[in-house]
């Protein structure tokens, strides 16, 4: 059997997926048949990946100081849908565009909008940081209080990752969510490697300067390919807490 490896390279870190395939069978060896999968083994394939491409965008664009802000809503200034949400949200990064670019800088952004089943509003904020940041955020959010918080990176933003890619499936406290992000937060393609006739991977190998996050590490069996696969996070040693 083969693996091939994907390698996602970020300003902070490193992310590995090590996945057994077939595609370069080696002579003699027997295909494994995929097994059916299930509307919901899809669904938290998707989230999953979700998540990935959150953490590295976290990875890549944004560091500790940076902002996590929570925008609320006062009772009567609570939106009647998601798509009012949505304008509201919007409304408010028009003036801090604004004000970014009367600085000379640029606003890149992660955002979740949720509601609750007790029909509670608020958006989750993920905003770089410049002089003034939280005066502008209260500037132009007029609906409730604006709460800022000082990002950490322990983890590699594993688990803000997870936070505010949160869905009604994996909080049953949401009735509905909408996640997105800025379009200036670019991911450059993985980079390829396939080894062949190998019966399985070697030892992590660290490169000099990062260290293996051990919450990161993960071996599993695929369930859409159902072949093994291992993944885990290389970050840098001199953001180690």
């Amino acid at each position: 059997m083969s693996y091939t490896k994907k390698i996602y390279k970020t300003k902070n870190g490193i992310d590995v997926e090590e996945m057994h395939t077939y595609r370069y069978p080696s002579p003699g060896a027997k295909r494994e048949k995929r097994k059916k999968v299930t509307p919901e083994q899809m669904a938290k394939v998707n989230q999953k990946n979700k998540e990935k491409k959150c953490r590295r965008k976290l990875m890549q664009y944004f560091s500790e100081g940076d902002y996590f802000t929570c925008l609320t809503y006062q009772k009567e200034n609570r939106p009647q849908d998601m798509k009012a949400a949505k304008k509201d949200f919007s409304d408010a990064m028009k003036v801090i565009r604004r004000e970014y670019k009367k600085r000379g800088e640029q606003v890149r952004w992660i955002r979740n909008i949720e509601v609750g089943t007790r029909n509670a509003w608020h958006i989750h904020l993920v905003i770089n940081r410049i002089q003034d940041t939280d005066l502008i955020l209260r500037k132009a959010w007029s609906k409730g209080k604006v709460i800022n918080q000082l990002l950490y990176e322990r983890g590699g933003f594993r688990n803000l990752a997870a936070y505010i890619t949160k869905t009604p499936q994996t909080d049953k406290r949401l009735r509905e969510t909408s996640y997105s992000t800025s379009r200036n937060l670019p991911l450059p393609e993985p980079e390829r490697k396939v080894y062949i006739r190998w019966k399985t991977w070697n030892k992590i190998r660290v490169p000099k300067g990062y260290y293996v996050d051990p919450e990161s590490v993960y071996e599993g069996i695929n369930p859409i390919t159902n072949y093994p696969y291992r993944e885990y996070t290389l970050l840098k040693l001199k953001r180690r807490e």
